[in-house]
């Protein structure tokens, strides 16, 4: 099997290496609380020695609700991710919703995510990949492993080579989203890294009257089990008070869990990456 590298900075990421972890909050709230949550993944992640990228959005424009939080907007949430990228000296990782606000993005961003909803976008995409940015690429809920080959040969087409795929669940009925254990070892065979984003693989969308709910005591089963598949990353999100957060709180880890949340994983992925191959064919 193909294993390509994609490098962010002083990070490399690849389905055979260590796990970084692309961690943060799910929408930017007040500078008090950004730093919060970023100074203590600094401060875990240091102390753990595992590699680190900032992910936080500036704009969520797909929500539940028209009175939906959906965050401080491109130019002052730009603004807040430059802030903790000098002051932390970290890669940053945020998404993109129209194909206009790519470039203005990258200009902060080591790392451009598209939306699992607008994956298959090719305006917004073709955008997102002539910045010459790092992408993640978030499989939509309604897509199987194999289609998002045609999303990669956009990128490819347009110039750019330096993908991430990431799942993050797949639509079962109303309601639910499931996690297909087999579809990790087909995302791999495109040779790119894997990330798992567990947070929102834990959704139950229109869980709630008023937007999704979540299964947050399950992240650690789940985000285990996708580690055992022997992938690039982990992406996670926290905060300090979940069930006050104004975005995706039921899915959240509460921030104070996170030094013990990270070292389980890191020793999940330690066993994974250590155990040698078996063919069972």
């Amino acid at each position: 099997m193909t294993v390509k590298e994609v490098i962010v900075g002083d990070i490399r990421l690849a389905n055979n290496r260590p796990f970084v972890l692309v961690g943060g909050m799910n929408v930017l709230e007040t500078p008090e609380v950004v730093m919060r949550v970023a100074e203590e993944f600094q401060r875990v992640t240091g102390e753990l020695d595992i590699p680190w990228i900032f992910k936080a959005s500036f704009d969520k424009a797909n929500r539940s609700s028209i009175d939906s939080y959906r965050g401080p907007g491109l130019e002052a949430g730009l603004a807040m991710l430059a802030e903790v990228k000098r002051s932390l000296g970290v890669p940053i990782l945020t998404d993109v919703h129209e194909p206009g606000h790519a470039e203005a993005a990258a200009e902060v961003a080591d790392v451009l995510q598209l939306p699992a909803f607008l994956s298959r976008q090719t305006d917004l995409a073709t955008a997102m990949a002539r910045t010459g940015a790092a992408v993640n690429i978030k499989k939509a809920q309604f897509l199987a492993p194999a289609e998002m080959r045609h999303i990669l040969e956009k990128f490819e087409q347009a110039g750019n080579s330096r993908l991430m795929l990431c799942e993050r669940g797949t639509a079962f009925g109303y309601n639910n989203l499931v996690v297909d254990m087999l579809g990790f070892r087909a995302l791999k065979e495109f040779g790119y890294p894997v990330l798992f984003d567990a947070t929102h693989a834990l959704q139950i969308p229109g869980g709630q009257s008023h937007g999704a709910g979540g299964r947050r005591e399950q992240l650690a089963g789940l985000a285990g089990a996708g580690l055992m598949q022997g992938i690039a990353g982990l992406f996670i999100e926290a905060h300090p008070e979940p069930d006050q957060a104004p975005c995706d709180g039921p899915c959240a880890l509460r921030l104070d869990r996170l030094e013990d949340f990270l070292r389980q994983m890191q020793a999940v992925d330690q066993l994974a990456k250590s155990l040698p191959a078996i063919d069972t064919s």
